[in-house]
């Protein structure tokens, strides 16, 4: 294979380690709640309540580390499981068409894809949790220490108020 060619063909090799990359699970490092100084609270008071509750919210998620490595494990796994599904599905049809080959090389890209897609949304289904783990506890320790957190309104839809609407002409209401 001259260096040409395999110039071009070094995204193609690099595809199943960004596909991989993916699947990546970071521990919380803050909270994503908004905390604000409680009545009759100094500032350096908020600050020092704000260090023990993350160190307080990072200790009740100690097993961070642990389901990060889980995840990422169930990750690489499901994406190999997509690349050897898709692999034999593709060298079947491969064969209908009497090229096995192609149809293995195509079935296991597109199963590589998949594969990593499902562990992409499953890693961040978990960071997700991680982050909601470490935010009660933070928001529970700073409420506990007197500070406020800012509360999010409801997801809902804010639009105008309906208008009246007056009957159709003609229209007769008996008293």
């Amino acid at each position: 294979m001259s260096r040409r060619t395999a110039k071009k063909y070094l995204p193609l090799a690099l595809l199943p380690v960004l596909a991989l990359g993916a699947c990546a699970v970071a521990p919380p490092t803050g909270p994503s709640v908004v905390a604000m100084p409680g009545p009759g609270k100094t500032w350096p008071q908020f600050q020092r309540d704000d260090a023990y509750c993350r160190n307080y919210a990072q200790s009740r998620i100690s097993n961070a580390g642990q389901v990060a490595a889980n995840a990422q494990n169930n990750g690489n796994a499901t994406a190999v499981g997509g690349t050897l599904i898709g692999a034999a599905g593709g060298a079947l049809l491969g064969s209908l068409f009497g090229n096995v080959g192609a149809g293995a090389a195509v079935g296991a890209g597109a199963g590589l894809l998949t594969g990593a897609s499902a562990a992409g949304n499953n890693a961040q289904a978990t960071a997700n949790s991680l982050q909601g783990s470490y935010d009660v506890a933070y928001a529970q320790c700073m409420v506990g220490n007197g500070e406020r957190i800012q509360q999010a309104p409801p997801p809902g839809y804010y639009g105008p108020a309906p208008g009246y609407y007056a009957p159709a002409p003609g229209y007769y209401t008996p008293y």
